[in-house]
């Protein structure tokens, strides 16, 4: 299947539309089937010098000899400064005196005398002075050699750049060899030989497991992979490629003092997966502690892993709108300070009808002390006004609601806690000795009224009782939570009863404090579905907290946490253990995307002491301790894909009649059944792919690259929980499939269905609101008697405060945008990814798979049977409709974590 003649372009991309077929997707550019060397040359403007269409400069070809040419596209960047124009210029005077680029031909075959690699001889990238003033984005230059006829295959490039600037490779095509065309992937930056002397290698697209690499090529496999992995010593510098662990050590900065430190994560004492070691020096005041680089200052990632341009005009773009967002709440609070909090919930409607808009005599306040506020509000009215979220734009009501309540826990941002209550009353797993008696105080005298006639058993029994659960993940941190400024929460539990139409209600919630005294009665109160005016405001302040607390395990857990954190120490293994020729890198590649620079950023401003997080959530400065707790006692690789996560939460049954091979208990779950659906392309696609590589059990375990990936992303990565006995085998194709079809997952379809709907579905702060500053009154306590008197006022007055609710919807308006470079699940916009035919017709069924999954849920979205996602106010569910444009659109899926 590997063997044989490379497949041409133009073969493959008739192969591809073949498959592709009428329904392929309109999100598709389509491409032209022109030989290769056209096709590149198209996006360039300007002619080739007239000496070199004539032949000139050509190495003369002796008769038994091959003459090749080598057709490279440089991406240059759209946007460059006079600094770098100039620098641009400078390069473009040194070519052509001949500080050029070099190429050098690496041959698949060895030479039977010298035992080495065939080489060409290295040949200069012709045209860089001609087109210095190419305004396109895209710039081809070629270079010509001349091999003997024996050379065999080219199977490798190396480059050496003798400029003064890093360039972007984008891609590398050798013409003239028998065999075909030659693709070379690289999207990669070529540093100069001021600041690595080394030759950059690029290998064709033609996929090699390691006992298959062909002479020629393997001396070089071995070494690029050993200068990924460099020494493990040392600063690393923005430039380098190297890839290597560290623990959470750079959170805090300790040097600013005590309150400004923040624990080590990784570690025995707090365990945590590892990150990107950067080499930074230590604090002054503790050395376990590694300095800050402060944003905008660049945080390390190895070169390749940094936004590309398209990225980073979206995040600039954000960081602009954050600026306005964010200004005129502070200044307002800042010179106004009695109107930090919301009067009534007409002043949140405004931050999306009129933005942010000033009484006159706070106007002239402002005007008089700083000039040029009236400039800033002026220019700048659409962007001080939020857009207004999805979830009030049809039912702006809809929130109040218990259904509503209810559905987004099956359909929301977070719906990934819901449990089924398999034993009533729940019991607590911490210890009572510490925590008190572990029974929850709900009894079933609170809910046999809501149950439609049944009796608790009969609900149990008859999976009719659920719940969501974070009892143990708060308790234990609940005393420092309620002693730091502002911040006030429970360990909560919400019971939800299923109701005959397929939907939930809630029906008890549980607030729990650790208790002060044995038998505290204040330590655990159940509130039940209102029966009065004053019920129904405790009963809303109770919802509140069960939100809250939701948001936060949303964001520090299932986001963060396994999505971005967990998923980092598999992707440097990647980098460090598999070679780019190895099909299984090929296959993860486009899930590996930006993933390594988001982390990096998330570290420098939203999960760094102070940072947004902390700034955000009701668990403050104990948000990340909180997340390691999570990992310590929850996390478990066998248990993250979904058909294992729903049967573990007790939401499906093993059912081998069901297209899945489970059967949901709550039919219509949005989530999960449009989960299931892409899971399952996934699986398939996984499958297939392995296949075609793995024959038998003992080309899985032979294969030393693959096994040093995984055995590395779980002693090295995972190396706090190393030893646990439930890491999956990899022994067999089957083993294989599975682990990189639950990497799939977690890199594309659970973190989309995390992170894109955080504004759409929780940018309207009394829906969900992320921090909660009061606790819930009792009869008799002082704040009581201000709840009845202004119930609106006492209700917003919980909730984050002006400030902290402008800056919570900025961040999660830049987390919920698509850039416009975004690569959906089963699109690969290079289609020389790979020059494997077997391979490249499972991407395109893949794809069609994708397809058939989008055409599915729109269906679903459209019954009026499914009451979670269709009906009167009732958004649908799109967060796993695969395709998206850019912007914020509550749905799309991409490759991987992006942001």
């Amino acid at each position: 299947m590997r063997g044989g003649a490379g497949m041409c372009f133009a073969s493959m991309e008739a192969a591809g539309s073949r498959g592709m077929g009428k329904g392929a997707s309109s999100r598709r550019t389509a491409r032209s089937t022109a030989p290769v060397g056209a096709l590149v040359e198209r996006v360039v403007v300007a002619p080739a010098p007239v000496e070199q269409q004539r032949g000139a400069g050509r190495p003369e070809a002796h008769p038994q000899s091959v003459a090749a040419r080598a057709v490279m596209t440089v991406r240059r960047r759209r946007k460059e400064d006079a600094k770098d124009r100039f620098a641009e210029q400078l390069d473009a005077l040194a070519d052509r005196v001949g500080r050029s680029v070099l190429l050098e031909l690496v041959s698949t075959e060895t030479d039977p005398r010298k035992g080495t690699p065939k080489k060409s001889k290295p040949s200069a990238l012709v045209g860089w002075f001609d087109k210095k003033d190419v305004k396109a984005e895209r710039v081809v230059y070629t270079a010509e050699f001349a091999v003997d006829a024996g050379f065999g295959e080219p199977g490798a490039v190396t480059v050496l750049n003798r400029h003064q600037r890093e360039f972007y490779i984008e891609s590398i095509v050798v013409e003239g060899f028998p065999t075909g065309p030659a693709h070379f992937t690289c999207n990669s930056w070529v540093q100069p030989t001021r600041v690595s002397r080394d030759r950059r290698v690029f290998f064709s697209n033609r996929p090699y497991l390691p006992s298959e690499t062909p002479p020629g090529l393997r001396e070089l496999r071995l070494r690029e992979l050993a200068d990924l992995r460099g020494d493990g010593t040392g600063e690393r510098r923005i430039t380098d490629r190297v890839y290597d662990y560290d623990v959470y050590n750079d959170l805090g900065n300790p040097d600013k003092g005590v309150a400004s430190a923040r624990p080590v994560l990784g570690g025995e004492q707090m365990p945590y997966p590892r990150r990107m070691r950067t080499g930074r020096p230590s604090t002054a005041t503790d050395a376990s502690a590694e300095s800050r680089v402060e944003y905008p200052e660049p945080i390390y990632v190895s070169r390749d892993e940094e936004f590309e341009e398209g990225k980073n005009e979206m995040l600039s773009e954000g960081a602009i709108k954050a600026l306005l967002h964010n200004f005129m709440p502070l200044l307002v609070s800042s010179v106004s300070p009695d109107i930090r909090d919301f009067a009534g919930f007409h002043d949140v409607d405004n931050l999306f009808k009129e933005g942010l808009r000033l009484k006159q005599a706070l106007h002239d306040q402002l005007f008089q002390k700083i000039p040029f506020v009236r400039k800033i509000q002026e220019n700048s009215e659409g962007l001080l006004r939020y857009d207004t979220p999805d979830i009030i734009k049809k039912d702006k009501f809809a929130w109040l609601r218990d259904d509503e309540f209810a559905r987004q826990a099956l359909a929301g941002i977070n719906p990934v806690n819901i449990e089924r209550l398999q034993a009533f009353p729940p019991v607590s797993k911490l210890d009572p000795a510490v925590y008190g008696p572990p029974e929850s105080a709900i009894t079933e005298e609170h809910i046999i009224g809501h149950l439609d006639g049944m009796s608790v058993q009969e609900a149990v029994e008859g999976s009719r009782l659920y719940m969501l659960d974070y009892h143990d993940i708060f308790l234990p941190f609940l005393d420092r939570i309620n002693a730091q400024d502002g911040r006030k929460a429970y360990g909560t539990r919400a019971v939800f009863f299923l109701t005959a139409a397929g939907t939930l209600k809630p029906i008890a919630i549980e607030l729990c404090l650790p208790p002060m005294t044995d038998g505290c009665k204040r330590a655990k109160r159940v509130f039940t579905p209102p029966a009065d005016a004053t019920s129904n405001w405790l009963w809303q302040l109770a919802k509140a907290h069960v939100c809250s607390n939701d948001a936060g395990v949303h964001q520090l857990i299932n986001h963060w946490l396994r999505t971005h954190a967990c998923m980092e120490p598999f992707i440097i293994a990647a980098h460090r253990q598999m070679s780019a020729m190895h099909p299984i890198f090929k296959l993860l590649k486009p899930h590996m995307r930006y993933t390594l620079k988001i982390n990096a950023l998330a570290r420098q401003i939203l999960i760094n002491g102070d940072g947004v997080i902390e700034s955000g959530f009701t668990p403050g400065n104990v948000c990340m301790e909180m997340s390691a707790f999570a990992y310590r006692e929850l996390w478990r690789l066998d248990q993250e894909g979904l058909p294992a996560d729903l049967i573990r939460r007790g939401m499906a049954v093993e059912d081998p009649s069901q297209p899945h091979g489970l059967r949901l208990l709550i039919e219509d779950y949005p989530y999960a059944a449009d989960g299931l659906l892409l899971w399952s392309a996934i699986s398939r696609w996984c499958e297939a792919y392995v296949a075609a590589y793995y024959p038998s059990d003992e080309a899985v375990q032979a294969d030393y690259e693959l096994q040093s990936w995984y055995a590395e992303a779980v002693q090295s990565g995972h190396a706090d929980k190393r030893g646990a006995p439930w890491w999956p085998r990899l022994s067999t194709p089957g083993d294989l499939a599975s682990l990189l079809t639950t990497l799939v997952w977690l890199c594309s379809a659970q973190h989309a269905a995390l992170n894109f709907g955080q504004y759409p579905l929780g940018g309207y702060i009394p829906n969900r609101p992320p921090l909660m500053r009061r606790l819930v009154p009792a009869e008799g306590d002082p704040e009581y008697a201000h709840l009845v008197a202004d119930p609106h006022r006492f209700f917003l007055s919980a909730l984050p405060s002006l400030t902290q609710t402008t800056t919570f919807m900025t961040v999660i308006d830049t987390l919920s945008t698509h850039s416009a470079d975004e690569e959906y699940l089963g699109e690969r916009p290079d289609e020389a990814w790979t020059a494997d035919p077997a391979a490249l017709a499972a991407a395109r069924e893949f794809a069609a798979d994708v397809r058939r999954a989008e055409e599915e849920i729109e269906r679903r979205n459209a019954d009026p049977s499914r009451r979670n996602r269709c009906g009167a106010g009732v958004l649908p569910y799109e967060l796993m409709a695969p395709s998206s444009g850019p912007g914020i659109t509550c749905r799309g899926v991409p490759n991987s974590v992006t942001i």
